[in-house]
């Protein structure tokens, strides 16, 4: 999926201001809201919507503007780490990473560690349909998870936060490149003919390597109807930031 990045590769990026590029500290957390959902990230500046993150990368994630509440909103729990439990409440292990998609804010994949991962090398994928309830002190799976679970070079195959670091950049420029060029209407062919237009427009530059390149530009092909969607979406995403902003200015007032 084109939105999807793991819990490790948020933790520690650097919170940038899209229209003013100041940078607002390191992302420290990541909340679970009571529906299941990715709904907030924190840092010392205090707690961050995840609908106000405009972009995701490598070293930093842009935000639509510097809107942080200082206290924590109501029931927001943190996954990382939560305990993993049987329906007969026994123990199995712990969550180690998850991915989410940044868009949306759902978990598409749980990485688990502990008891249940030893047969995997201590690492081991879990997927959303097998959790039976997450509350604050531990998740449920299942019966039978375990005979689902997959290593995570199978479960996790295809996402781009598996990605090298290098090849998610390039995704990052070319799907940049893209915003302003790819209407919601445009036919798969024609979203692909300008795919590999940006991609080439790369290469000529000499400035980035061709494997790398080739692999992002690939990658970009495959989920064309997602990279699409993404910018579909990023309009309305960014409407939605500006209304909770003024929202909470005025709520200040």
């Amino acid at each position: 999926m084109f939105s999807v990045v793991r819990y490790s590769q948020i933790i520690g990026l650097i919170a940038v201001d899209s229209s003013t590029a100041s940078r607002l500290g390191e992302v420290e957390e990541v909340w679970l809201d009571e529906f299941g959902r990715i709904a907030y990230l924190s840092s010392a500046e205090g707690y961050l919507s995840l609908e106000q993150v405009s972009g995701v990368g490598t070293t930093a994630i842009s935000i639509y503007g510097r809107i942080y509440d200082r206290a924590a909103p109501m029931n927001l729990r943190r996954l990382h780490r939560l305990v993993m439990r049987s329906t007969l409440d026994e123990p199995l292990g712990w969550i180690e990473d998850f991915l989410f998609d940044w868009h949306t804010g759902e978990i598409v994949a749980y990485i688990l560690a502990g008891d249940i991962a030893e047969s995997f090398g201590g690492r081991a994928v879990l997927y959303p349909e097998d959790v039976l309830e997450i509350v604050s002190e531990r998740i449920v799976i299942r019966e039978g998870a375990k005979d689902r679970l997959k290593s995570e070079a199978e479960g996790l195959k295809g996402f781009l936060s598996e990605k090298s670091d290098r090849v998610r950049h390039l995704v990052k420029i070319i799907s940049d490149r893209l915003h302003d060029l790819i209407s919601p209407h445009d036919k798969p062919e024609v979203v692909r003919v300008k795919i590999e237009t940006v991609s080439d427009e790369l290469a000529n530059s000499d400035e980035h390597d061709r494997h790398a390149l080739q692999e992002a530009t690939d990658f970009l092909q495959e989920q064309w109807q997602h990279l699409q969607q993404s910018i579909s979406r990023a309009s309305s995403r960014a409407k939605s930031a500006l209304d909770s902003a003024w929202k909470q200015i005025a709520g200040k007032r």
